[in-house]
């Protein structure tokens, strides 16, 4: 299985916690098609951010950094 990778302010989620937060992240998004902020504000973020990085998806998940469009 491949590693889910999700960095909180440029650090890290241990790896279990990330599987969690892409699990609650891949069900908000199916019900709730491109609605980033609705996800982030959820989870007490300002921010979740899809991108690609060396070994796959990542999400970059902020405190304070606003919120882009679904892209």
């Amino acid at each position: 299985m491949s590693r889910l990778k999700v960095l909180v302010d440029g650090v890290a989620m241990p790896e279990e916690q990330a599987r969690g937060f892409w699990k609650r992240f891949s069900a908000h998004m199916e019900a709730n098609k491109g609605d980033l902020a609705g996800f982030a504000k959820a989870e007490g973020f300002a921010s979740v951010h899809l991108t690609m990085g060396p070994g796959g998806a990542e999400l970059h998940v902020s405190r304070d950094a606003p919120q882009k469009p679904y892209s």
